[in-house]
């Protein structure tokens, strides 16, 4: 009678020294320029979307100061706004318009080739006005 015990020699599958322990890596070395690229494409996702809340941030605030009455909303929207942001601020007789515009950062050396602009804007009613009755 042949009794068998079930075991594998070592170039049998699954074995550690076997067939399979090169798909590994193999597989390894096409996910993990995946995942990179995803990872950086994540963050790229992350600091634009810093960049236009911080826009919407300096937008709202320099329209609550103009709308006040402030004459440096210019500066105020500057010191919260992501860096080299344009600020314009257009009263009329009952508003006050602030628009923000800025590049969003890119990455590393592609930092110009993937930079977005993004830009907010904001309205508030005049403060200075109310009360008021129109001619």
């Amino acid at each position: 009678m042949l009794r068998t015990s079930g075991r594998r020699g070592r170039s049998g599958a699954g074995s550690p020294g076997g067939v399979d322990s090169g798909f590994v890596t193999a597989e390894t070395a096409v996910v993990l320029p995946a995942l990179i690229t995803l990872m950086a494409m994540l963050i790229w996702g992350v600091l634009t979307a810093a960049a236009q809340l911080r826009c919407i941030d300096a937008a709202r605030v320099a329209a609550r100061a103009a709308a006040r009455g402030d004459g440096n909303a210019v500066e105020l929207a500057q010191s919260v706004a992501p860096s080299g942001a344009v600020v314009q601020v257009v009263e009329s007789a009952d508003t006050v318009r602030v628009q923000v515009e800025a590049r969003s950062p890119g990455l590393g050396r592609l930092g110009t080739a993937l930079s977005m602009q993004v830009s907010a804007d904001a309205v508030a009613t005049r403060e200075d006005n109310v009360g008021r009755e129109a001619p």
